[in-house]
């Protein structure tokens, strides 16, 4: 498999939903971009707050654009927080470096990123997981 395509995209995002219900968690926005970059997914929850599909997009911005999963960054944040924030603020603020930021990958070929928002953020980082394994693929939280 060489690129994420919408359909795939839709089974991540209907895997990841299912583990949301299935978990009983807050309402979610589930964002999927691929390798560009380019938005292929979003979904909201019924009852989701303002700020959540901002939340998810960064996190999933955030992995694909230093090419580890989010779980990472927050790591890296807390040994490192003048660095994630020097490259925040080049990303001109669309990085959000917590778990739930899930790099999306066919064997070593990366094919996109999914971003979870919504619970706290290792339910999120779940779903996200949740999502990638179903459709058969290989996640990377970091």
């Amino acid at each position: 498999m060489a690129e994420l395509t919408l359909d795939i995209a839709r089974k991540i995002l209907d895997a990841a939903l299912a583990r949301a219900v299935e978990k009983k968690l807050k309402p979610l926005v589930i964002t999927i971009l691929d390798a560009r970059g380019a938005v292929k997914v979003t979904a909201a929850q019924d009852g989701t707050s303002l700020l959540r599909a901002e939340v998810a997009h960064g996190k999933a911005f955030g992995a694909l654009a230093m090419g580890m999963g989010s779980r990472a960054l927050y790591q890296r944040a807390q040994e490192q927080a003048y660095f994630i924030d020097a490259v925040n603020t080049l990303a001109q603020g669309r990085m959000v470096p917590v778990p739930g930021g899930v790099l999306i990958q066919d064997g070593t070929t990366l094919l996109g990123a999914v971003g979870v928002s919504g619970d706290t953020s290792e339910n999120d980082e779940i779903c996200a997981i949740a999502g990638i394994e179903a459709a058969g693929l290989k996640p990377n939280p970091g």
